[in-house]
């Protein structure tokens, strides 16, 4: 059927709202539970705590996209319903269960992998529900869901350093399940608009029958060049990507001390990257085919250079400008990613194109964080740790510039193949024709003569 464009769809997308924000609102705020964590589990004997404490933050985001490819599977095979709800209540019982440990190593479970994986169980679904109902309005839609991300990234590290100053970090965590037990329900809205015509026409046992493997998981994506070099300049560019999000916080802390409130900072990201969302989303519906992805291009430099940026701001007010540029182009980086892929493979290839890209993403943005945390055990600092960081969205920026050359050679080889397709059939009409009027012609002379 039609997609109704409204109706129950507006209560949908006010449950995709929410569980965009509440996803990924606790991630980026990771920053101000990383500085509770490091003050409740860490003690002056032990010289590793930053690179214990952001394996936590980074396990978690990573496993928020390594887990993308099989929920799209399982989203396929289940409904979004189905999925989004287990997903929430995994979620939930990870968070839970974070909030009764001891010591650090449990959290790299209970948090790190249980919590997030159930996060992207319940974040996918949200994404794919929303074409169910929308289509004109497909745009609009997925700009207000998103934009719960920027919302919640906004207002949670406040919330969360209230209820870090009045109880501890246990009882903090046991709050934000309240979040999740709210996105448990709103899995619920997910009704399904296109019935399963395999249900109605096998019965029961045709729910039992997986469909093969070449159409679960959809390699020929692959098959693409322009995708590939896509799909690993991407990751090459994010191994600095999420380190600030972690360390900044207490980078501003060791510097500044308690002067300053740190979570402005979340406050200016959040802010820009909403914004960013909607300026460079309308910007790239004016620059043609592949060459949007000269827009990503822009965004890992100015990302990279604001890293860089990071340890020479001795003025707190230097830092608030760099995460308002640095969350501006985050937001560019974020909101072109649907259309790039939609260019590159084809709307048929999509949904696997962005769930293969995420899984790929996963791994530099696990990595990462850990890695600064162990240079600033070793060095004292985090300087060194944010000039590195700098350095993979240069070096993936300057990967994705040969791209929209790749993309566009491809498609003239493209069209060459149906052109001389074409002019095979014309030559051999032609043929048929010269064959046929040639033999009329007697045929008319002799009735003409009778």
């Amino acid at each position: 059927p039609e997609p109704p464009e409204g109706g129950w769809g507006w209560v949908v997308m006010l449950a995709a709202m929410w569980c965009n924000g509440a996803v990924f609102g606790i991630q980026n705020s990771c920053g101000v539970l990383f500085v509770s964590m490091l003050q409740l589990f860490g003690g002056s004997e032990d010289k590793q705590m930053a690179f214990k404490t952001a394996w936590v933050s980074s396990l978690s985001m990573g496993m928020v996209f390594f887990c993308s490819p099989i929920v799209s599977i399982f989203t396929d095979l289940f409904g979004c319903r189905k999925v989004a709800v287990v997903g929430a209540a995994v979620g939930l019982a990870g968070l839970l269960a974070s909030s009764f440990v001891s010591t650090i190593e449990p959290l790299y479970f209970t948090y790190g992998i249980l919590f997030a994986c159930g996060c992207s169980f319940a974040y996918q679904p949200s994404l794919v529900i929303l074409g169910h109902y929308f289509k004109k309005r497909l745009g609009l839609v997925n700009g207000v869901v998103t934009a719960g991300s920027s919302l919640f990234t906004v207002s949670l590290p406040f919330l969360l350093r209230a209820l870090l100053d009045s109880v501890d970090l246990f009882n903090t965590l046991r709050v934000l399940c309240v979040l999740m037990f709210i996105l448990f329900l709103a899995g619920f809205t997910y009704k399904p608009l296109v019935s399963d015509t395999k249900d109605k026409e096998g019965g029961k046992k045709a729910k039992f029958k997986f469909p093969p493997a070449k159409k679960i998981c959809n390699f020929s994506v692959f098959k693409v060049l322009s995708y590939r070099i896509w799909a690993f300049g991407i990751p090459a560019a994010l191994f600095g990507y999420f380190v600030p999000y972690v360390h900044l916080m207490n980078h501003v802390k060791e510097r500044f001390g308690d002067s300053v409130p740190e979570e402005v900072l979340l406050l200016c990201l959040g802010i820009t990257s909403g914004v960013g969302r909607l300026i460079f989303g309308r910007v790239a519906d004016y620059i043609p085919g592949a060459k949007k992805i000269y827009l990503q291009v822009a965004s890992f430099f100015f990302i990279g250079l604001m890293s860089m940026m990071i340890p020479l701001c001795h003025v707190f007010g230097a830092l608030i400008a760099v995460c308002l540029f640095m969350g501006l182009f985050d937001g560019c980086f974020i909101c072109i990613m649907a259309p790039i892929a939609f260019e590159l493979v084809g709307a048929q290839d999509v949904s696997q194109a962005i769930g293969f890209l995420l899984g790929l993403m996963s791994v530099p943005m696990t990595v990462g964080p850990p890695i600064a945390g162990l240079l600033r055990d070793k060095l004292g600092n985090y300087d060194v740790a944010f000039y590195l960081a700098g350095v993979p969205p240069l070096i993936g920026g300057a990967i994705l510039c040969c791209i929209p050359w790749v993309h566009e050679r491809q498609k003239l080889k493209e069209r060459a193949k149906p052109v001389d397709g074409e002019t095979t059939e014309k030559m051999l009409e032609n043929e048929s024709t010269l064959v046929s009027n040639t033999t009329e012609k007697p045929v008319r002379e002799l009735e003409s003569g009778i």
